[in-house]
Order: C-alpha cells, then sequence, then structure tokens
C-alpha cells in the first residue's frame, strides 16, 4: 500500500482562491496527496497568493524564507519536501519569484493550476524550478469534466466558482492582468457540481467570480444565459436550500437578477455590491462607469423587489486626487444606502496598473499617510455603527438559520441568518444541515444569541419560505 504524501496549502486573499486551492486539493489527490494543517511535515508545500492587498509579495516573499527552514529540516531528516507558488502573485512575478527564492520548486498562475501534477513531475526530471508560460486560457475548458469522488463536501456550505477574470478594467486593479478576461464556466457542469455537492450533504452555495454577475456561461439551449437564469436552474436542485453569489459590479446588475430576489426564496436577500467611492470624480479616475447616483438607483431596485434585503460593500480610502470634498460624499453615501457591513480599505497602488502612476496626494500640504489613516477610520467608524444597529435589528425578532457546525461552547450550535450573521443555539448536533427559525435574545459583538423557536424544519427544497423578518 502507498503511503499517502500531505499536502498544505496556504491561501491568502478572496473567495477565488478558496476555491482554487480546494480545487488543487481535488486536483493533487489522485496523484496520493492527502491534506495536512501543518507546512512543517507536509512533502508538498502551496501557497496560494493574492496580488490585491497592500505588500502582497513581501508577504509571499517572507513565507517563502520560513519555509526554506522547513525545507532544509526536512532534507536532513531524509525527506523530500517541494515548495509551489500558484495564485495572482505567481502569475505576475513568476521570474522574480524563481529568482529571488530559488526554495521553490514550480510556479504556476491561477489559469494553470490543473496543470499541477505534470509541472511538479517535471521539475522532479529536471531538478530546477518551473515556471508556466501563464496563457491566458480558459481554465474552465482546460479542466476535464470532474469525477464524482472529486467534487467532495467540505461543509454544510460551498462555494463554487462560475465565472473568473474582468473586462471592467478598474484602474486601481490587477485582476485583468493576473485573472484574464471575463471567462464563464458552462452551466452542465455548474448543475453536475452543485448535484454532488448536495448530494454530500452542502446545503448552502455560493457562486464566485471576479464579476459574478458578468457570467455568460453557455445552457443546456446553446445559447449564454444569464446569472440570474441560472439561480432559477439551481434553486431547483434538490437538497440546495440557499444560493448566493459574490463579487458583483453595479453595472452588470440586470433584470433577471433583480427578479430572481423577487422570486426564488432560496436566493439569500444580502447582496455584496462594491461601489469604492461615493464621488462622481473619483469614480470616473477608477474607471467604474457608474455614478454615485447609478449606484444608489441599482440598490433601490433590489429594494422595491425585497423589502428585507441587505447590502455590503467595499471601499477604497485615499485614492490618488481625493479631496475632503470627494471623501464627504463617500460617507454622504454610506448614509444614504445604509450597510449591513462592508469592507474598508487604504489605497495602494498595484504595479501595472493605471493609478499606479496617478498622483498619490491625497491633499495638499498634509502628510498623506495620516490624511489616509485619519480618513479610514471616520469610514469604518460609520460602517461599524450601522452593522452594530442592523444586528441589534435583530433581537427579539425570529429568523432563519442554516445550522452548520458544533460551536465552541459545550452544547452550542452556530449557524448563519440569510444576512451571515452567526448564530449560536443550544441544541443537539441533530439540527446541523437544517434550516431553522430562531428568536434571538441577545448580541454578543457579532454573534446573534438565541433558542429554536420549535417550528417544524424547513424542507430542503425550492419551497423554503422567505426570511421571517427584514433589516
Amino acid at each position: 500500500m502507498t503511503t499517502p504524501r500531505k499536502l498544505h496549502i496556504k491561501s491568502y486573499g478572496c473567495q477565488m482562491n478558496v476555491y482554487d486551492a480546494q480545487r488543487m486539493v481535488d486536483t493533487l489527490a489522485p496523484e496520493g496527496f492527502v491534506e495536512t494543517a501543518s507546512a512543517e511535515d507536509a512533502d508538498l508545500v502551496i501557497l496560494n497568493t493574492c496580488h490585491i492587498r497592500e505588500k502582497a509579495s513581501e508577504k509571499v516573499y517572507s513565507e517563502l524564507g520560513r519555509l526554506r527552514t522547513a525545507k532544509d529540516e526536512a532534507a536532513r531528516n531524509g525527506r523530500e519536501m517541494r515548495i509551489a507558488v500558484a495564485g495572482c502573485v505567481a502569475q505576475a512575478e513568476g521570474s522574480e519569484i524563481i529568482r529571488r527564492a530559488p526554495v521553490v520548486d514550480v510556479v504556476v498562475g491561477p489559469q494553470s493550476y490543473h496543470h499541477l501534477p505534470q509541472l511538479l513531475a517535471k521539475a522532479k526530471i529536471d531538478g530546477r524550478a518551473i515556471e508556466t508560460e501563464f496563457p491566458i486560457e480558459d481554465k474552465f475548458a482546460a479542466l476535464p469534466d470532474p469525477k464524482p469522488a472529486v467534487i467532495r463536501a467540505r461543509g454544510i456550505s460551498s462555494f463554487v466558482t462560475v465565472q473568473e477574470g474582468c473586462d471592467k478594467f478598474c484602474t486601481f486593479c490587477v485582476v485583468p492582468y493576473t485573472r484574464g478576461m471575463e471567462v464563464s464556466r458552462p452551466v452542465a457542469r455548474i448543475i453536475d457540481d452543485v448535484k454532488r455537492l448536495a448530494d454530500n450533504g452542502v446545503r448552502e452555495i455560493t457562486l464566485i467570480g471576479q464579476n459574478v454577475n458578468a457570467f455568460h456561461g453557455e445552457g443546456d439551449d446553446g445559447k449564454p444565459w444569464s446569472l440570474g437564469k441560472l439561480l432559477y436552474r439551481l434553486a431547483d436542485i434538490r437538497g440546495i436550500v440557499r444560493l448566493r453569489y459574490s463579487t458583483s459590479h453595479p453595472r452588470d446588475v440586470d433584470d433577471a437578477l433583480i427578479e430572481a430576489h423577487r422570486d426564488i426564496p432560496a436566493v439569500m436577500p444580502f447582496v455584496h455590491l462594491p461601489v469604492q467611492s461615493g464621488s462622481d470624480r473619483i469614480l470616473e479616475a477608477m474607471n467604474r462607469k457608474h455614478t454615485a447616483a447609478d449606484y444608489a438607483r441599482t440598490v433601490e431596485r433590489f429594494r422595491k423587489v425585497r423589502e428585507d434585503i441587505a447590502f455590503s460593500s467595499d471601499f477604497i480610502v485615499g485614492f490618488p486626487g481625493e479631496t475632503e470634498e470627494d471623501f464627504l460624499a463617500t460617507l454622504a453615501l454610506v448614509r444614504q444606502i445604509g450597510y449591513a457591513g462592508a469592507y474598508s480599505f487604504k489605497y495602494s497602488p498595484r504595479p501595472g496598473t493605471p493609478a499606479a502612476d496617478m498622483r498619490e496626494t491625497v491633499t495638499t500640504g498634509l502628510d498623506k499617510t495620516a490624511v489616509m489613516d485619519e480618513r479610514l477610520a471616520r469610514l469604518q467608524d460609520l460602517i461599524d455603527s450601522q452593522q452594530a444597529a442592523f444586528n441589534k435589528a435583530a433581537i427579539g425578532k425570529t429568523v432563519d438559520v442554516l445550522f452548520e457546525r458544533a460551536a465552541r461552547n459545550p452544547g452550542q450550535i452556530v449557524g448563519r441568518t440569510a444576512y451571515l450573521q452567526p448564530a449560536h443555539v443550544v441544541a443537539s448536533p441533530d439540527i446541523i444541515g437544517q434550516v431553522l427559525p430562531v428568536t434571538i435574545d441577545s448580541l454578543e459583538r457579532y454573534s446573534l444569541i438565541g433558542k429554536l423557536a420549535g417550528h417544524t424544519p424547513i424542507a430542503a427544497s425550492r419551497s423554503q419560505p422567505a426570511m421571517t423578518t427584514g433589516a
């Protein structure tokens, strides 16, 4: 019997990287690899990198320095450890990684991770680091049809990638350069994945893509399907009680997506819709191709069909040329929309993007870093106050919760509401995988504490009722 080889993957950044890491595990399983939580005892370590955040590359090199020590220790003990760098930093800086970090055996971009077994074999034969040529290929077309044993459940909720890449070319963003143009998976393959996950106990699917609502995969009729049409089809799959999607671009919200929120109870009333800024001048400099008013109208289109819908968003503070007036426009938009939560960041230039060459001063005569820090703090205080108010409004109401696992406190089971709020109850583990009504009694930080309302469990079918409470 062959001894399994141990695989450790460390993922940075976005949900797409989480999904890609899972598929790397699936791709390498036939080669005899099994996951381990420790890098030190792994036979293969993969750093699945993200190029979005500040100093992303340096974090990778720092981690590679630590892995060099682990690799040397393994060699002293007569064990071979291989190291691969995958993801967007690999795509952007492949040759530089090999030059600066000789410890690396394979460098592979996000379009090519399905070639990992061949690349690892080639690196071993050649005795040198192997770098893919990073073709801008259709990764989804290149992947073979997954066998039933390959698409595995990893809990009650699961990501399924339906789209990758972006054609929008926002001036701050590296995605078009590292992930390529917008490519969508065929509908039939998405359905197969979701069915297999449902058969293995998954009850909630989150469809993901860099610009997920630009989905245009080929449907059963040979024509491109929209994300809305895909949601209608997935809602018919037995066992799936909740559907989500992320991340969306405001320009690609079409009528079919709005109607899916109106018509399909399984589609959760919680939308992540990044806006980045509330200033039209900054939005134009970002090449977002929408105004603040356009964004607000899109939000209202959702709210007209689902009164209980809530939103989260992304914001960039200190984009090149941002004035105090521009920043105040962002605060005004946040107050106008009212968010259940949001992510906010200080602008940091990404090499190769148009914004990296723009004037960086956020205001004349003052220290840029201090101004950005102060603005970010003001924005986050406002967002935090809105999130706290949103969570507090759940106290005394009954909400539907999909239970996922045992909580840290003995006897408690934790699940999530339609708005991804953690909710804890004292109950039997038998409720895991069920959607049950919970009366919320209190709030501890960001978690809701409640008790089962004693209603009949919601069936795993399209007939799931809508949330019993709104935002």
